[in-house]
């Protein structure tokens, strides 16, 4: 009998392996091998003409005292908290509406708050470009209307880091909104009202009780929108149409947008693999950072 049992427990164990097995032959392919073979090329120096050669730390030497890193980290940093700060915010917002208004077809409204996610990249950052246009831009010109003077947003280097927030702003808001509203139905109704018999205003209902219900929420879109921020990579590339410069004088240059000009226009592939090691521990530090600050609140 218990020989019995025991071929039937390696026989699961067989199948559980297969089962799972897809999964892991998919991330080794196209998960860790591109990460440790990234490391590989980033101790050589490598281009499309020559053979990989060892270069030990030579290429992360260079990096550190390459200005061009430091001003793409202060743009990404400074794009970062311009878009994720109001993202979350309006989004959380956004939530508490949909979940205790009474507002008719509220179903479609909360379709409609994810149709910006929906949107190609591509088309939001031509729109935006245009409206935000120097010369023809809707926003100037209402600018002008108002009294104020026009505004250079690509070629200003705070102006181009706010077109670019907006950007990121307008299609990820409705998409942590959808998060927290789903966090938000799960909160028992008994302490709303409980509150409302004490007197407690919707706001103070919504500092007291939502938040503090919804904060495993919002610490994961936290986590997640610091990740995409620090990688933003589209955006900036088509608003310069240009190349991976990050405009004119570099303004809004990032982090991936540097590497990728190392990578792909400068066939430098030992140097950007150095960027985006070093991108990679940036993020990891955010990580850590984040994770310690939530072990905090939680204590």
């Amino acid at each position: 009998m218990a020989t019995n049992s025991k071929k039937l427990l390696r026989s699961e164990r067989r199948s559980g392996l297969l089962y799972t097995s897809p999964f892991f032959i998919i991330f080794a392919v196209f998960g860790l091998f591109p990460i440790v073979y990234t490391f590989w090329v980033g101790f050589h120096k490598w281009d499309p003409f020559s053979e990989p050669t060892w270069v030990g730390l030579d290429n992360f030497v260079l990096l550190m005292g390459d200005d061009r890193l430091w001003l793409a980290i202060r743009n990404t940093f400074s794009i970062w908290f311009l878009s994720s700060v109001p993202q979350i915010l309006i989004a959380l917002w956004l939530a508490w509406i949909l979940n205790h208004s009474r507002i008719k077809g509220n179903t479609f409204w909360r379709s409609v708050v994810l149709i910006p996610n929906i949107t190609s990249v591509v088309a939001v950052a031509v729109v935006f470009g245009q409206l935000f246009g120097r010369d023809y831009g809707m926003i100037n010109w209402l600018l002008t209307v108002l009294g104020f003077t026009p505004i250079d947003w690509v070629n200003g280097t705070f102006s181009s880091h706010v077109l670019i927030a907006i950007m990121v702003i307008w299609r990820w808001t409705g998409y942590n909104a959808l998060i927290y509203l789903a966090a938000m139905q799960s909160v028992p109704e008994e302490l709303y009202e409980a509150a409302e018999l004490d007197g407690a205003s919707k706001f103070r209902q919504f500092i007291e009780i939502t938040i503090p219900q919804i904060r495993p929420t919002i610490i994961f879109t936290v986590i997640v929108s610091t990740i995409g921020g620090l990688q933003i990579f589209a955006e900036p590339l088509i608003l310069d149409g240009q190349g991976y410069a990050g405009g004119v004088s570099r303004q809004f240059s990032t982090v991936t947008l540097f590497m990728f000009e190392q990578g792909f226009s400068r066939f430098e592939y030992g140097y950007a693999s150095a960027i985006a090691i070093v991108l990679t521990l940036i993020v990891i530090s955010f990580s850590i950072v984040n994770f310690l600050i939530v072990r905090k609140i939680r204590a």
